[in-house]
């Protein structure tokens, strides 16, 4: 049976290989970005465009049987995570929280009520182990691990909230790995040979970590291979 699936931030280097991936498997593909223009138009720091661009599907009568939040912010405009606390600036952490927890959030806000309501429906977003707060060893990198650990808080809180509504609902969050994008580019140089994924291989197995979860799952941070992240 096909599915919908909804991909948010399908221009970037992982959305844009959800995007072929799900394709592949016989989905039929919504593709929503900042940089695509009329129908396909989604901004995750603007929460107009989130519900224009929810309101255009319901519109459309379409009811997305999975919806996949694929942005993420690292770094952009000469700013970069930040190796100390001599390094932290109010506007690069609330940048950081912007992209990478509240548009999510927004997003989950105005695209799961537009799901099954008593059917499989599926909402992913793209965490990292990076936001996991007991295998944080290193420090550093403040802005994105508190965003990150945030989101994977707020897909928690989607999950419990969701699952009283649909008990066949999933929400969770996916650590996609090392992915040889723009996003990783600056940081490539510290990856073991073997650990840097192409695209379509880590959306390719993140798609396969999906199709074996259940609601017994939801609320949950998995990595590209299923093995589950602590928070």
């Amino acid at each position: 049976m096909s599915r919908t699936t909804v991909v948010i931030g399908a221009s970037g280097g992982i959305g844009a290989a959800f995007v072929r991936q799900a394709g592949v498997r016989g989905d039929t593909v919504i593709a929503l970005a900042r940089s695509l223009s009329g129908e396909n138009h989604i901004d995750l720091e603007d929460e107009a465009s989130i519900a224009a661009a929810a309101a255009r599907l319901a519109d459309r009568g379409l009811a997305p049987d999975r919806v996949i939040v694929a942005t993420g912010l690292l770094h952009a405009d000469g700013r970069g995570p930040e190796k100390s606390m001599k390094d932290l600036d109010a506007a690069w952490m609330a940048r950081n929280f912007a992209v990478n927890t509240i548009g999510p959030a927004l997003a989950a806000k105005h695209f799961i009520p537009l799901m099954p309501r008593k059917a499989p429906a599926l909402f992913a977003t793209i965490g990292a182990r990076v936001g996991s707060i007991s295998d944080n060893r290193l420090g550093g990198w403040y802005g994105y691990r508190a965003a990150k650990a945030a989101l994977h808080m707020t897909i928690r809180n989607i999950a419990i909230e969701w699952g009283r509504r649909n008990d066949q609902s999933i929400a969770v969050a996916l650590h996609p790995g090392t992915v040889d994008t723009a996003l990783s580019k600056p940081f490539q140089g510290n990856v073991a040979e073997g650990k840097l994924f192409d695209a379509d291989r880590s959306a390719g197995m993140m798609l396969d970590v999906l199709d074996r979860l259940s609601p017994a799952d939801s609320g949950g941070i998995f990595a590209f291979d299923g093995s589950a992240i602590q928070p």
